[in-house]
């Protein structure tokens, strides 16, 4: 594998060649994996957790060198605080795997059971998915989350880091293929590429020659449709966070004004931000004023349609475009709408199924706005940036799938789980 200071000097490597020995070696660590013990796997990932301690110099060092780039190449805030590392968040990082360590191995857990009339006994067992191929940017805690969560579901993972952040990536990685290699698992579980070259996605995106089992995309809209439009393999979709907040006209106005700007403003470059504020025209002159002097006085900007440029004339204009806008900075558009109906309609017609909220105290309106708005999560009287499989309890997650097939919301350890049926019989024959 390359080192960190090569991964820059990438010209003299055969990316077919180089892509083509990743997937063989992945699969053959995926057979070793898939029946290796709940006690190895978790002593590796708790060994993992002390490696990335211990490497936090390392990695730190590494890091400030991504960031150098990123800043000279004129990267948004929001975009380069994805990318930095500090030792919080490098200890956020081990906490991550060791929480992960805790949580039921899924791998041969039943998932239903019955018995037919002729006495077959039938089970569903869950079972890995195999080879998976995480394809990411940026954010270099997707590295250890995503080998975490997929050694812990018994899958082998390779992974494609941003190139901004491929410095902190493979400094990263090598902490976790030290832990893998401490607890006898085969070093190969986790694998990283190791050159910017984008020839290496496209070559994920063939499937290795029938190694790669599904592809995990976890970044903008470019990223992903191209992952969608090309791969020739299974794709977990994660599409943009396009979130929306519903202000209902029975919203308690401080639980609105501390759950919109915490949700707009925590961290404005996650997915789980919200983009679009939606207000009911009968709270307007209540509550939006008060809403969006918070959300000024935390330096955010305000674009609104022409009622809320009346009310706010700091506010700049909204346009078309910005409804379906992904801002991923401290700028929320606003929009009044007459109810609960067209805030729905307007989600369903500009949202990205990742991530809605109803700020209400009407349970009638709750039960409404869960039913009928199609998201992978919604949420009532609650921050939009809990959207993330570690706050559901989940350890951490790969990202957030905002398809209809197979994995939706948080994808965690069982998402990343397939499953076969199990037939016990006492030789029963079919007529």
């Amino acid at each position: 594998m390359l080192n960190t200071s090569e991964t820059a000097n990438t010209s003299d490597v055969d990316v077919r060649d180089l892509m083509a020995n990743i997937g063989k070696k992945a699969r053959v660590a995926a057979r070793v994996l898939a029946t290796a013990p709940t006690s190895q796997k978790n002593t590796g990932l708790t060994a993992m957790a002390a490696a990335i301690r211990a490497a936090t110099p390392e990695i730190l060092s590494a890091n400030a060198q991504d960031l150098d780039l990123m800043k000279a190449n004129g990267q948004l805030d929001s975009f380069i605080d994805r990318g930095t590392l500090n030792e919080e968040r490098v200890e956020a990082i081990a906490c991550a795997l060791e929480d992960i360590a805790k949580l039921d191995d899924p791998v041969g857990s039943s998932i239903a059971q019955w018995t037919r009339p002729n006495g077959l006994d039938i089970s569903r067992i869950r079972t890995p998915l195999g080879v998976i191929g995480v394809i990411y940017e940026s954010r270099p805690n997707v590295t250890a989350d995503a080998g975490a969560l997929c050694l812990k579901a018994g899958n082998a993972v390779i992974l494609r880091g941003g190139s901004d952040t491929i410095n902190s990536n493979v400094v990263i990685h090598k902490a976790l293929q030290s832990g893998l290699a401490e607890a006898g698992l085969p070093v190969d579980v986790i694998q990283i590429v190791p050159i910017k070259d984008r020839a290496a996605v496209g070559e994920m995106l063939k499937g290795l020659n029938g190694n790669l089992d599904v592809i995990i995309p976890r970044g903008g809209r470019s990223l992903v449709a191209r992952v969608q439009d090309e791969a020739r393999v299974p794709v977990f979709a994660h599409l943009e966070g396009l979130v929306h907040i519903f202000v209902d006209k029975k919203a308690d106005l401080d639980k609105a004004i501390d759950i919109v700007t915490n949700s707009k403003l925590r961290r404005t470059g996650v997915c789980g931000a919200a983009e679009t504020l939606l207000v009911d025209e009968a709270v307007v002159a209540t509550h939006l004023p008060p809403i969006l002097a918070a959300l000024q006085q935390k330096g955010c900007e305000i674009r609104g349609d022409e009622e809320v440029l009346m009310l706010c004339p700091t506010a700049n204009a909204a346009s078309e475009e910005d409804w379906a806008t992904e801002y991923q900075d401290a700028i929320i558009s606003v929009k009044i709408v007459s109810g609960l109906d067209e805030a729905i309609e307007h989600i369903g017609e500009y949202g990205s199924n990742h991530t809605d909220c109803i700020i209400t105290e009407d349970q009638i309106a709750v039960r409404k706005f869960f039913a009928q708005v199609d998201s992978a999560i919604v949420l009532h009287n609650a921050s939009t940036q809990f959207a993330d499989g570690g706050e559901f309890g989940m350890g951490a997650e790969i990202g957030i799938a905002t398809g209809r097939m197979h994995a939706r919301g948080p994808v965690g350890v069982e998402q990343l789980t397939s499953f076969k049926y199990v037939v016990r019989g006492t030789g029963q024959t079919r007529p």
